[in-house]
């Protein structure tokens, strides 16, 4: 029986089909072959050569699963100890072992369970969303929105019609459609000033003037999905908005709402979020916590919901995917068209699949069939699954339902050649905590030496409140102290921020990896770079890397890696051994995980891949740690170095170069402490 059914899966697999029922199968016979060689090995009623003879046959198995695995690399994952294994595939072991004979009994069902319910021991009330609570007593659904609902005439009712959907996404022929019409011509799209919107954003945000309210946006990473969804927020007026977020971009989400949407609030949940400001317009918040406030988010009358890096949620079963479903539902209760955005940049046509929960977020589907408004545009076509023409037009209506994807070759019109893009990150727990008492004592240590030195003063100073000449003296003498023995020194402390983000900048790397193809890692340090390939080997990313001590060989042969080999997605590069004399254009994103004290030194490491031969426009991601001195020495660098005019291959002003980085930082460090204690603002 086994052996009938991998050769069905062969098959499959040959003609290049690998959906959900190819999958499963090919799971079940894997784990049903595990299972039956060791009862053949434990069955001491066997002679041995009967034994013999079973395990042969299971080796047969064995190797067809393997070759079949070979001709589709994703089955691979299927075949791991920790492999989830779907209800789906569940029942059909189930009725494989019957077939076979087995008595199997039916899974007893579980008992229904609220997850609002089940996490109310870890719930967390904020008391300013108590006060909001209070502020708005007869906070109710709103049903101004409320459009007629289409009912279809029910021809479909008995089809099975998920599958089907997601078949249609097999077709990866030239011209398939992935991406729905948008407005060709975008009208007045009102940004703050000093901000340019591109093109492609623009049609995005028109498409939501127009009313269009769900929107799976997968364009590839460097092409704004941030500025689009906050400026399509805006245009809907959905607010309060919900963005759940990983982490590690939580903090960059509230810097892009002050950037793009300077009228409206932001507040950043943490942990049990009791300093969040309930009356803000846009409540950021990352997955690990949403189980915590899972009660009072469902209920805080949000109008529309953002899930950034939705790839996240592609497991249903598990809890972070189950908690964005539960708050969508209950928006979507309260609020008959709400915005509802799923932001990735995780290519369509790889595994559709993995977009079932996310159609579900969007209220397309739930877990039997389509919803609404798809349902209805399936009936229309007056076509079922048993014609072949059904395929075609169901792709096309489920792209027009809100899929937007745009490549960088697709828009390279739109964008600059190359860019700067920060990515701030926040940094938690002790390493953090260690890293800001160590900047406030460098402050207080500045601040001693410049009252010392206006006591010491030969001739009393004329100069009221600061003397900023003296402020530059002061930090001219702590540059040029090389000893530790009064504390750490901006150096020591910028190498300490490079350690402590450097899990965070590896993690976002990662992601670009799986997202849009190869990434080139950029660091400084040896022990940033050991973090950062010691996270990419617990991924299974494979990774290679170019370092000061390798020979000539060795550094060709990981270039070599790098460019030829598919599977070798990160290079990992110390920014002096690697920022000149190499060719790295096969890939078009590169992460800076660590600042330099020169532009021209990170200019260089960027032309490794912005050079002769790139086809693609180049975005460059420099992980920025905030509230520490990291963030300064970034502005410096992008105001006063010229790398922000470079990266838009602009000229570079007369006279931007040529100043001191590490003294700019601490004459900012200085001043700043000043002016707060002297009661006055740096603006």
């Amino acid at each position: 029986m086994l052996a009938r059914v991998v050769r069905e899966v062969e098959a499959a697999v040959a003609r290049r089909s690998a959906m959900p029922d190819v999958r499963a199968k090919f799971q079940v016979v894997a784990l049903l072959a595990r299972e039956e060689r060791a009862r053949v090995r434990a069955d001491e009623t066997l002679s041995d050569a009967r034994r013999a003879e079973e395990l042969k046959r299971l080796d047969g198995i064995a190797t067809i699963l393997a070759q079949t695995a070979a001709s589709d690399p994703r089955l691979f994952d299927l075949l791991a100890e920790d492999a989830e294994v779907s209800d789906s595939a569940q029942d059909l072991k189930r009725e494989l072992q019957r077939r076979a004979g087995y008595d199997v009994p039916d899974p007893e069902p579980e008992p229904a369970v609220d997850p609002a319910e089940a996490l109310a021991e870890r719930r967390a009330i904020p008391q300013s969303v108590i006060a909001r609570q209070l502020a708005n007593p007869f906070l109710v659904p709103d049903f101004a929105a409320a459009t007629p609902v289409r009912r279809p005439t029910g021809r479909l009712a008995s089809w099975e019609l998920l599958g089907p959907l997601f078949r249609s996404f097999e077709d990866t022929t030239p011209g398939a459609p992935v991406c729905m019409d948008l407005p060709e011509e975008p009208g007045m799209v009102m940004v703050p000033e000093g901000r340019e919107l591109m093109a492609h954003q623009a049609r995005l945000v028109e498409a939501a003037a127009e009313g269009h309210r769900t929107f799976l946006l997968a364009d590839e990473p460097g092409l704004g999905k941030t500025a689009q969804a906050l400026l399509a927020a805006q245009t809907a007026e959905a607010y309060p908005l919900l963005v759940a977020v990983p982490n590690v971009v939580k903090t960059n989400w509230a810097r892009e709402v002050e950037l793009w949407t300077p009228s409206r609030r932001a507040t950043v949940l943490h942990g049990d979020a009791m300093d969040v400001d309930g009356f803000a317009d846009v409540f950021v918040v990352n997955y690990e916590i949403l189980d915590r406030h899972l009660g009072w988010l469902g209920q805080h009358g949000f109008r529309g919901m953002i899930v950034d890096e939705a790839h996240y949620i592609k497991n249903k079963s598990s809890q972070r995917s189950q908690n964005v479903l539960e708050l969508a539902a209950r928006i979507r209760k309260r609020v008959p068209r709400p915005l509802l955005m799923a932001l990735t940049g995780t290519p369509l046509i790889n595994d559709i699949e993995d977009f079932r929960a996310i159609w579900q977020f969007l209220g397309w589907i739930d877990d039997k069939k389509p919803l609404g408004e798809l349902m209805a545009e399936l009936d229309d076509t007056g076509l079922t699954p048993a014609d072949r023409g059904f395929y075609p037009a169901a792709r096309q209506i489920v792209v027009d339902m809100g899929i937007v994807r745009r490549r960088k070759v697709d828009v390279a019109s739109d964008i600059p050649a190359r860019r700067i893009a920060d990515v701030p990150v926040e940094l938690e727990g002790e390493a953090g905590r260690s890293i800001r008492k160590a900047e406030e004592d460098l402050a207080r240590r500045l601040v001693e030496r410049y009252d010392r030195a206006l006591e010491t003063r030969r001739t009393p100073s004329v100069v009221e409140g600061i003397d900023y000449d003296l402020v530059r003296q002061v930090a001219t003498w702590e540059r040029e102290d090389i000893s530790t023995e009064s504390g750490e020194n901006v150096f020591g402390m910028l190498r300490r921020i490079g350690q402590a983000k450097a899990g965070l900048a590896a993690d976002y790397a990662a992601q670009l990896a799986r997202n849009a193809g190869k990434v080139v890692f950029f660091a400084k340090h040896i022990d940033v770079m050991d973090i950062a390939e010691e996270t990419f080997a617990a991924r299974g990313i494979p990774s290679v890397s170019i370092r000061g001590d390798q020979s000539k060989t060795a550094r060709e042969k990981a270039i070599d890696s790098f460019t030829n080999d598919p599977e070798v997605q990160i290079i990992v590069c110390s920014l002096t051994a690697a920022g000149v004399g190499i060719n790295l254009q096969v890939a078009s994103n590169l992460i800076l995980a660590e600042l330099s004290w020169t532009d021209a030194e990170q200019t260089q490491a960027i032309d490794r891949v912005h050079r002769i031969g790139q086809t693609e426009p180049v975005t460059a991601w420099r992980v920025i740690a905030t509230q520490t001195i990291d963030t300064r020495v970034a502005e410096l660098i992008g105001s006063k170095a010229g790398l922000a005019a470079r990266a838009l291959d602009a000229e570079v002003e007369e006279g931007d170069g040529g100043f001191d980085l590490q003294l700019e930082a601490l004459v900012g460090l200085l001043r700043g402490a000043l002016e707060k204690r002297e009661g006055t603002s740096l603006f």
